[in-house]
């Protein structure tokens, strides 16, 4: 379970620090769209740079860029298994005046014409984990405002590092996300954030429905044998294909004692259904056209 495999989840928070969509969609002012290496160089060099007018993102499978793009979770797309195998990196100049929030619109742009890229979009019903509130309501308290957080042209990094043992996200600013020492980590995230991240360990897409606002930092434990189990899902979430012995190490196990452990302070995970937004890839091509 490296970090590499583990990341999807990292740069979908990307999604919601971009915020919400905008109706004009525009295009970056020039890109470039190579394979990246068969191993990466380091894991530093995993993740997203963007800063002024450059946006660059290294060792991300085309599924992670359709993420970003549309707005969704890497596991509500439906493709090819090449798009979440297949890794890329991408070099693009922000036109002057564009907001960095518009990012995911131009990436949209960037990929349907060089990827020859047609989707459409699906609601369906299916089994979530709804996070909300525990009885007596939350016990810990929201951070304060940071202005940054809503500047719409801010610098930022999103870089993964970690191994076997676990994976750490770091979303710049003292905002991170990580899984380690059977137990989970948050700094400064949103409760919408957190659900993103720990859908990728889950066997159902977790979905907030706190209606908290504000950003929290908070630590959970969890047993060893709900945490390997975790990390398994993890690669399976991921596209991994895993021996019939690693499967068999999920038998029985359900992430209770997370659940519990998040009562403690004052969230529930609830198992419902709910309708969730499907991106189903209709055609791609494997190369993408000349920059």
């Amino acid at each position: 379970m490296r970090a590499l495999r583990s990341f999807s989840f990292g740069i979908l928070t990307c999604v919601v620090m971009f915020g919400q969509a905008k109706p004009a969609r525009p295009e970056f002012e020039v890109a470039s769209i190579k394979p990246s290496p068969q191993q990466a160089p380091n894991q530093a060099a995993v993740g997203v740079h963007v800063d002024g007018a450059q946006f660059r993102c290294s060792f991300l499978a085309l599924k992670d860029y359709l993420g970003v793009a549309y707005r969704v979770r890497t596991n509500q797309i439906t493709a090819p298994d090449w798009v979440s195998t297949d890794k890329f990196d991408i070099a693009a100049k922000i036109p002057a005046g564009v907001k960095t929030d518009q990012i995911p619109e131009m990436l949209q742009s960037l990929l349907e014409e060089r990827f020859q890229l047609k989707v459409h979009r699906e609601t369906r019903e299916f089994p979530v984990y709804a996070l909300i509130p525990a009885k007596g309501g939350l016990k810990i308290a929201a951070l304060p405002p940071d202005p940054e957080d809503n500047a719409p042209n801010r610098a930022f990094d999103v870089s993964a590092s970690g191994s076997a043992a676990g994976v750490t996200i770091n979303y710049g600013k003292g905002s991170s996300f990580s899984l380690g020492n059977n137990k989970f980590s948050i700094q400064k995230l949103t409760f919408a954030e957190f659900a993103n991240a720990l859908s990728r360990f889950a066997d159902k897409t977790v979905v907030d429905m706190t209606d908290a606002p504000g950003k929290y930092t908070f630590e959970v434990e969890m047993t060893p044998e709900d945490y390997r189990a975790m990390l398994i899902r993890s690669a399976i979430n991921a596209g991994v294909t895993l021996p019939p012995q690693a499967l068999q190490l999920l038998e029985g196990q359900s992430g209770e004692s997370l659940f519990m452990a998040l009562q403690n302070i004052g969230l529930k995970v609830d198992s419902r259904k709910a309708p969730l937004e499907m991106l189903l890839v209709d055609r791609a091509t494997k190369a993408p056209t000349e920059n």
